[in-house]
């Protein structure tokens, strides 16, 4: 198993075929990853569900009670 390491920074690039990600862990490990469209859509969905919900969502009902 990968050893923890505190996170120092992140990158996302697009590509032709989905995304780039650049990991970087404070002591100098990076790691770069390709991800597809379909796994983006995954790591936002789980990204909305750890920290409370979709903001977007919420924004739409209060437009539509005229909020």
């Amino acid at each position: 198993m990968a050893k923890l390491q505190p996170l120092q920074s992140f990158s996302l690039q697009e590509t032709e075929d989905g995304y780039r990600l650049l990991v970087s862990a404070i002591g100098g490990d990076t790691l770069y990853v390709s991800i597809t469209a379909e796994q983006m859509d995954d790591i936002i969905d789980s990204l909305e569900l750890a920290t409370g919900g979709d903001a977007g969502e919420e924004g739409a009902e209060e437009d539509e009670d005229g909020f």
